[in-house]
């Protein structure tokens, strides 16, 4: 029967008694009866090796340091074993010291006596966790790894798999229901001699035997709670990953990430074991699971190395020639450039730096290597994710000249630069690209005709433009004038009209900007598509609360003076954006080209144009045939007026427009400095609807003798709005002109808004802005516009 699990325990999770009353009870809690246990040596036992090597090597006295580790270990079994356990691990203790004192004496010791001298660490602990798990009554066996890994001697150890796998089988099936505690760091050659699986080696050893045991997990307990998304040692807000795919860890594990090693993960491909990375410490929190076959991207993780060495050489053969011969051995570049003249660029490790260099010089005739330079003056940022490419925008913004152009492969962004710039890069990277997303809460007042239409954009868009902002931007608040639906963790853009129909509540503006206060978000935008009165009036009140504002409502931008100032006022005090292309032109860039040519240094002498696409349209239709009553009335019918067509015949639209462009250029005026020419004589102004269209055809005679006045001149009639500044003096009027048949405000599509520019660098040929200005589809995109435009500025550093 498949065993289901292996844990693997490295020194600092066995550093004391403590320490391994706490193992123990993470395998009798969180394991099975048959789970294989692979242990380190306890604490710094093998760095106490190698220090009594070195100093039997320099001729020093090492028996006092020798007494010391011995001790150590000692201790280690009084406080954890009852009498008869302990009697027997002293005993066995004692005949190591034997034996070590044996190989220490010895003038000269071969590779695999030194080897047994290192070793003796994962054999005492693998004994030490064996008898306390006994004694916990529970069944355990120490094996020594040297017994079921055989591997042919080289550089590091190469494993032979297949008579490995034989002798791991055979162990499980000889000890079913016993948990096996294996020594980590070492194996053995055909002939039975101790190797050394080198740095890391437990680690490798815990997959290693995992993958031959056909084992579904390994975990690794360590001091830390898994794979965090930068170094939480560096970066404070470092965020703890779930999960992230095999292919990525190598990556990161190959970038120097202090958590994993490259060499750890390679067992795993190929297989069905996923790896856990855990924390001794604190077995009860989350912990990042690696997974072999994931597909889906996690989130991106940001590492850093404060030293590199960078080979430069000149290369005559292909570079895919030489990286090919260093990943025979092992050593991969963390990141390489090619330039110019065969020059390449190549960056290790500080610990390859050695080893590159032979080989380069080794293989240097075979691949036309010259003129080889190291540097070790730079560090390196990377950003490791299957979404790399999503990411390289960001991370390049932030290089300095100083920086290495970004290396890319399908799973990182790599950078060199001066290690003086290493942490602040790396942390401008993480919270660029890694941090916290920014959530961009939205709330949309108005659910009519056009608010359908923004929805329906929205939820086309948003994917794609939280990707290219790399931020959250959700629809949080629906709102009628009656009725409103707030939800914290956003509206299902699919759903949102069931769900408006059947949980909106009555709302008044206490109880909403309550609930906006308690919002999970880190901005809120509020999209006006009302033509509400009483809205504009809270506009205060949403500033002073942080909320910024996209308006298609005109009445706040062409509101009294002192409060549009005030409005104005409030933005500069704070980090706030309030946009209302909308309210004029709808989808038409006019705000843009005013803003734009006044950025440019132009000075705009005048704007005119026809605003309004009702009166273009009658304008445009009306031929003297047909009354002027009777096209209003057909209008009507195709819902191209309002319901009281005086609100589109009186011009007081267009004033209402004109005076958010005279303000958008500069003139501090009030609508009544602004003449209107209402089309609405005076009799007929304060009438009823029904009296009003009774009475209509009053507006026949007056515009049929204009018309024919005007075509003996070969002019034609239009409702225009105009602005003009002469001598530093501002004129503004909206009413009926005579204009040429070929002028820009004649032969328009009907329906169509015109705005005509003139400035000092548009004088004889003005610039004019033409096309739809108005209808759901094109507001809403001019709302959209809007909202993209203050996600960007606020996402901005």
């Amino acid at each position: 029967m498949t065993r289901s699990h292996l844990h693997k325990f490295g020194g600092s999770s066995l550093a004391d008694a403590d320490c391994y009353r706490r193992v123990a009870h993470i395998l009798l809690t969180h394991g099975n009866c048959d789970d294989l246990v692979v242990v380190s040596a306890a604490g710094k036992s093998t760095n106490f090796l190698y220090k009594l090597l070195s100093l039997r090597e320099t001729g020093e006295l090492w028996q006092e340091e020798l007494q010391v580790l011995i001790s150590y270990q000692q201790n280690l079994i009084e406080q954890l074993l009852s009498n008869e356990q302990a009697r027997d691990l002293r005993e066995r203790l004692s005949t190591d010291k034997a034996q070590l004192i044996s190989l220490l004496s010895l003038e000269q010791r071969n590779e695999f006596e030194l080897n047994q001298v290192l070793s003796f660490g994962e054999r005492w602990s693998a004994r030490l966790m064996a008898a306390l798990l006994r004694e916990s009554g529970v069944a355990a066996i120490n094996v020594d790894a040297c017994s079921i890994l055989v591997a042919d001697e080289g550089l590091v150890p190469n494993i032979r798999l297949a008579q490995s796998r034989e002798k791991v089988q055979a162990l499980l099936e000889a000890h079913p229901n016993e948990r096996l505690v294996i020594t980590g760091f070492i194996c053995a050659n055909q002939q039975g001699d101790t190797l050394l699986l080198g740095r890391n080696g437990s680690d490798y050893s815990a997959t290693l035997i995992a993958s031959l045991a056909d084992i579904e997990r390994v975990t690794i307990w360590t001091d830390v709670e898994g794979v965090f998304n930068a170094d939480p040692n560096k970066i404070n807000d470092a965020k703890l990953l779930n999960s992230m795919s095999l292919a990525e860890a190598d990556r990161l594990a190959h970038l120097g990430s202090p958590v994993l090693h490259s060499r750890t993960l390679q067992p795993l491909f190929d297989t069905n074991v996923s790896l856990a990375v855990r924390s001794s410490y604190a077995s009860h929190t989350d912990f990042t699971l690696i997974a072999p076959q994931s597909s889906s991207a996690s989130a991106p993780v940001v590492t850093s190395l404060n030293e590199v060495v960078l080979f430069k050489i000149k290369l005559q053969s292909p570079t895919e020639n030489l990286i090919e011969l260093l990943a025979q051995q092992g050593i991969l570049p963390l990141a390489h450039w090619t330039s110019a003249h065969h020059k390449v660029e190549l960056a290790f490790t500080v610990e390859n730096q050695k080893q590159v260099h032979t080989l380069l010089e080794l293989h240097a005739q075979a691949l036309n290597v010259s003129d080889i330079h190291v540097s070790d003056e730079l560090g390196l940022v990377a950003l490791v994710s299957a979404d790399a490419e999503h990411y390289r925008r960001s991370f390049a913004r932030l290089l300095s000249r100083d920086a290495k152009p970004l290396y890319q492969d399908d799973l990182s962004l790599v950078t060199l630069v001066p290690k003086s710039q290493v942490s602040l890069l790396t942390q401008k990277v993480h919270r660029r690209c890694a941090g916290p997303r920014m959530r961009i809460g939205v709330l949309l007042l108005g659910v009519g005709n056009i608010g359908e239409a923004w929805i329906d954009l929205f939820q086309r868009s948003s994917t794609a433009l939280n990707r290219e902002l790399e931020a959250t931007v959700q629809l949080v608040g629906l709102l009628s004038s009656k009725e409103a639906l707030i939800c914290p963790d956003g509206i299902d853009l699919t759903q949102w009209q069931d769900k408006f129909d059947t949980t909106a509540k009555p709302w008044d503006y206490t109880s909403l900007f309550d609930q906006l206060e308690h919002l999970d978000c880190d901005e809120l935008v509020v999209l006006d598509i009302s033509a509400s009165a009483s809205l504009t009036l809270q506009y205060p009140e949403l500033f002073a609360r942080g909320i910024h504002v996209v308006s298609a409502n005109k009445l706040a931008g062409s509101g009294p003076l002192p409060f549009y100032r005030e409005l104005k006022q409030q933005l500069s005090n704070r980090r706030l954006f309030w946009r209302y292309n909308a309210s004029c032109g709808a989808g038409l860039p006019i705000q843009h080209a005013l803003n734009d040519l006044r950025n440019s240094g132009d000075s705009i002498e005048a704007v005119g144009g026809i605003f309004s696409g009702t009166l273009c349209w009658l304008f445009e239709h009306y031929d003297g045939q047909k009354s002027f009553s009777e096209l209003v009335i057909e209008a009507r019918g195709l819902g191209i007026t309002e319901p009281d067509p005086r609100d589109d015949l009186s011009g007081r639209d267009m004033q209402r427009k004109l005076l958010i462009l005279a303000r958008e250029i500069g003139f501090e005026i009030e609508l009544e400095d602004i003449v209107l020419n209402s089309l609405v004589p005076a009799a007929l102004a304060d009438l009823s609807l029904d009296d009003f269209l009774a009475r209509i055809t009053e507006l026949d005679q007056s515009m049929l003798q204009q018309f024919t006045t005007a075509a003996e001149q070969n002019k034609v009639l239009r409702y225009v709005a105009s602005l003009d500044k002469v001598d530093g003096k501002m004129h503004a009027e909206v009413g009926i002109q005579w204009v040429d048949a070929n002028h820009p405000y004649a032969n328009l599509t009907p329906g169509d808004n015109v705005f005509v520019i003139r400035s000092a660098f548009y004088q004889g040929n003005p610039l004019i802005i033409r096309g739809p200005g108005a209808g759901r589809e094109v507001t809403a995109a001019a709302v959209q516009s809007d909202l993209v435009q203050i996600c960007k500025d606020l996402l901005q550093e």
